[in-house]
């Protein structure tokens, strides 16, 4: 079996492997990025691109102190990666509108209002449904209110994932196609990353495998519980003047691009590895998006698209150093907050590979929590 070195290898070219590989590079250490399929090629391309810290799973609790930062990151790399690559990644300010259909559904956003206004740096208030339709003149009859947050934000996620690609690889990471079948070890310590036909000798690896990460248990001997949740996206060509804002209700979302058409979704499957779009899920999204605004009957689908998301059996990320074993770390898990997470999980791992504290806390997020499960 052939074999190479480097002093870094990042299995995955998503999110999380290229901002790792981006912010290690910013500070002077090149690395190895090895990506099996195509840089963004799966959840990391295909997301809806949304930057929404002040809700979502673990928020408040665990994950809020990482979606903050994620949402700081972002707006800085919308600046440097400009600056950097010449590639805009369509960063903008958005607000967003969470409706409430229900008794249940206003008693729940509510509930959550006393943290959010505690937020620096974000406006947030209940609307009554006069007030909600000033602000989207759409949305329907029956809704009884919504919570206006103002300070979210939205990008584009494969110009985002390619600008990082490009700016990295500027600052002397590599990038090469390749799949990982395992990692050689000496003792406690890695050796290299095991290819289907080469090795490549390395003192540190990250593991960013995306919803394929429970692969690397039996390499690192800890189970790490991931598994990917499908998510389908209808793009509509739709009447009338732009969502400007983004429409929500429950894990449903609707608004319009930077490339003119309106983006709906999203669903919540559990269908192994398979990424095909469906039917079933056209007409799903469609009864949300009309639910949500009726007058989007006419509206005509573009395009269907269909990514796999990592997600942990408890919902939280997987983040951080793999016990019993030096230099090797994993970053995944983030689920539906992705795109929001990844620089945030990158800037981290980047911190914990150069020994220097975090700026955020990771406890909650150990890669060898599971193994007390099992």
């Amino acid at each position: 079996m052939a074999e190479s070195s480097a002093d870094i290898v990042i299995v995955g070219g998503g999110i999380a492997g290229m901002t790792t590989a981006y912010y290690l590079a910013k500070s002077g250490v090149p690395s190895l990025v090895v990506e099996r399929d195509a840089i963004g090629s799966h959840a990391s391309g295909f997301a809806y691109g949304g930057l929404s810290p002040l809700s979502g799973f673990g928020i408040p609790g665990p994950q809020a102190e990482i979606a903050l930062d994620g949402m700081r990151l972002h707006r800085e790399l919308s600046k440097t990666l400009l600056e950097e690559t010449g590639i805009d990644v369509d960063f903008r300010m958005r607000s967003s509108l969470a409706l409430a259909f229900t008794e249940a559904d206003v008693r729940r956003l509510r509930a959550a209002l006393p943290w959010q206004q505690q937020q620096p740096g974000y406006a947030v208030r209940w609307l009554d449904v006069a007030e909600a339709r000033r602000v989207e003149p759409r949305i329907a009859d029956e809704a009884l209110g919504a919570t206006l947050i103002e300070g979210g934000g939205a990008v584009e996620p494969y110009r985002l994932v390619l600008a990082l690609t490009r700016a990295a690889e500027r600052l002397g990471v590599r990038v090469r196609h390749g799949r990982a079948i395992g990692l050689r070890r000496d003792g406690g310590r890695v050796t290299g990353v095991v290819l289907e036909r080469e090795v490549l000798s390395c003192a540190t690896a990250v593991l960013a495998l995306g919803p394929w990460s429970a692969e690397a248990s039996d390499w690192i001997g800890v189970p790490i519980d991931v598994r990917p949740l499908k998510g389908q996206i209808l793009r509509l060509q739709a009447p009338g003047p732009p969502v400007a804002c983004s429409v929500g209700w429950g894990h449903n979302y609707a608004t319009t691009k930077t490339d003119g058409l309106l983006w709906a979704g999203t669903t919540e499957e559990e269908a192994g590895f398979d990424e095909e779009s469906t039917l079933a899920a056209r007409d799903e999204i469609g009864a949300a998006l009309l639910r949500m605004l009726p007058a989007m009957a006419d509206a005509q689908v573009a395009q269907q698209t269909a990514c796999l998301r990592p997600v942990a059996s408890d919902g939280l990320l997987v983040l951080g150093c793999v016990p019993g074993l030096d230099h090797v770390y994993v970053a995944t898990g983030g689920a539906r907050k992705g795109i929001l997470y990844g620089p945030a999980m990158g800037q981290a791992i980047a911190d914990l590979v150069l020994g220097r504290d975090t700026r955020v806390a990771l406890d909650a997020f150990a890669p060898g929590r599971f193994a007390s499960t099992r």
